[in-house]
């Protein structure tokens, strides 16, 4: 038991470091479209956040429904997947205004909590 509560703090704690990456990446992605446009072209392109998305949903299908079956605290799970559907809108959000960075970072923002809860409730 104390091996499956650890793999499952792993995996919140790798979900949590990619959803700062993410965080990271869009911020950094906002200065250098602001500074750079040559840049920025390459930072914004659609199939990064494609792939990130289709990580961060794994990973939280993963972890956070592992939680759900091991501690039985649905919570994080809800938090953790209204941040995965914020995310998901973001990437649908046309790319033309701060719209699509608002959504992304209120959409990381949840999921990096839902798996800070996560982690906190596995004892």
């Amino acid at each position: 038991m104390v091996s499956l509560t650890q793999n499952m703090k792993t995996l919140d704690r790798m979900a949590i470091g990619l959803s700062g990456l993410c965080l990271a990446h869009c911020l950094a992605t906002a200065v250098f479209v602001s500074f750079l446009a040559a840049a920025g072209g390459v930072l914004v392109h659609h199939s990064v956040h494609q792939i990130g998305l289709v990580i961060a949903i794994i990973l939280g299908v993963i972890s956070l429904g592992r939680g759900v079956v091991t501690h039985g605290f649905a919570m994080p799970c809800w938090v953790g997947s209204l941040g995965i559907g914020i995310m998901a809108g973001a990437v649908i959000v046309p790319h033309n205004g701060n719209s699509e960075i608002i959504f992304t970072v209120l959409g990381v923002s949840l999921l990096a909590l839902g798996h800070d809860l996560n982690r906190r409730a596995v004892v």
